[in-house]
C-alpha cells in the first residue's frame, strides 16, 4: 500500500501485529523485498508489528525523474577535496520520509533497524526525532567519518562498471556478480537463488537514476559523523567481519561515537542479507528491542 509521507507518496508494507513496532529500512537502491522473508516472519511471529518500506526514489515509492541527472565524477572529486557534494535531496529527507511512515500508520514509537544507507538514515532519525526511536540498530553501515577505509579495489572497480542501463539482461548479469562480490564467505548464496532474487527486483521496479540520486545523498551527508554523540537512544551496531564494500572500521566508529552503543561482529558475514544469516541475526534484534520495548530518549 502507499501513504502520503513528507509530502510524496512512499510505498509499505506492514504487518499489523499486536506489539511494539519495528521499521526496516533498506539500504542503497534496495527495495523493501530485499529483506529476508524469514526475518519478517520471525520478528512478526516474535508479537511485532514490522514495517517496511521502499526509500524515495527507488521501488514502487517517488521516484524523482525531474530531479537533474547526478555526475558522480564530479561528487567523487568534490568529495576527495573536501568540497560541498550537492544533491537533489538528502539522507535528512530520507529520514524525513521514514519518520513521515510512522506518522501516516499512527506509530508514536518503533524500534529503527537500517541496514548500509538504511543504518544512515536510522541513525539521521535518531538525531531528528529521538522520542521516536524505542531503539537504533545499525547493521553494516557507517559513521560517515572522513579517513574510513573504503571499498576494496574489486568492488569499486565493479562499481564503475556498471553495464548499460537499458540492457536488463546485462544488468541482470553485473547484479548478481556484484552481490557475489560483498556476499560473505560464511553466507554464500546459490547463484540460482541470487539470480531469482535480482530478477524479482528488477521486474517490480527499475530505476538506476535514482540509485545514482541516493548515493549523492550518501556523499554529501558529511556532517552526521560529529553529530552521532548527541544520540542517546539504545544503540546496537551488527557488522561482518568479511564485509568489502562497507569495511569493518565504518561499524566499529559506529559504535565508538554513540555512548553506550554495541557493537556486535559476525563471522563470515559480507555485505548482504541472505537468509542464511537471519539465524545469527534474529537472536541479536530479538534481545536488543526486549531490552528497550518500554522506554524511549527524551526529547
Amino acid at each position: 500500500m502507499q501513504v502520503q509521507a513528507n509530502g510524496i507518496p512512499i510505498e509499505v508494507e506492514d504487518s499489523g501485529g499486536p506489539g511494539p513496532a519495528v521499521l526496516l529500512v533498506m539500504g542503497l537502491g534496495m527495495q523493501l523485498i530485499a529483506w529476508p522473508d524469514t526475518l519478517v516472519r520471525e520478528l512478526a511471529q516474535a508479537g511485532y508489528r514490522v514495517i517496511r518500506h521502499d526509500n524515495r526514489d527507488v521501488g514502487l515509492s517517488r521516484i524523482f525523474s525531474d530531479a537533474r541527472m547526478p555526475n558522480l565524477v564530479w561528487a567523487m572529486l568534490c568529495q576527495r577535496l573536501g568540497l560541498r557534494v550537492r544533491a537533489p535531496y538528502l539522507l535528512d529527507d530520507m529520514a524525513q520520509d521514514a519518520l513521515g511512515v510512522l506518522d501516516a500508520l499512527g506509530v508514536p514509537q518503533a524500534h529503527v533497524v537500517g541496514v548500509s544507507m538504511g543504518g544512515m538514515i536510522a541513525q539521521r532519525m535518531a538525531l531528528a526525532a529521538p522520542q521516536r526511536l524505542l531503539s537504533l540498530t545499525s547493521v553494516m553501515s557507517t559513521s560517515g567519518a572522513r579517513g574510513l577505509p573504503g571499498p576494496t579495489r574489486a568492488v569499486a572497480r565493479a562499481m564503475l562498471r556498471r553495464p548499460d542501463v537499458d540492457d536488463r539482461q546485462a544488468v541482470l548479469a553485473h547484479s548478481v556478480k556484484f552481490f557475489q562480490l560483498i556476499g560473505g564467505p560464511g553466507f554464500v548464496v546459490p547463484e540460482d537463488e541470487l539470480r531469482a532474487r535480482v530478477a524479482a527486483a528488477l521486474g517490480r521496479a527499475y530505476h538506476p537514476r535514482g540509485v545514482l540520486r541516493q548515493l549523492l545523498a550518501i556523499m554529501a551527508d558529511d556532517t552526521r559523523a560529529a553529530l552521532l554523540a548527541r544520540i542517546a537512544t539504545p544503540t546496537l551496531v551488527i557488522h561482518g567481519r568479511e564485509d568489502p564494500l562497507v569495511p569493518l572500521a565504518g561499524g566499529e566508529d559506529t559504535a565508538r561515537r554513540i555512548a553506550g552503543a554495541r557493537l556486535q561482529v559476525i563471522d563470515g558475514m559480507g555485505h548482504d542479507l541472505p537468509a542464511a544469516l537471519v539465524p545469527r541475526l534474529l537472536p541479536l534484534l530479538l534481545a536488543h528491542f526486549e531490552g528497550h520495548s518500554r522506554s524511549s530518549p527524551a526529547a
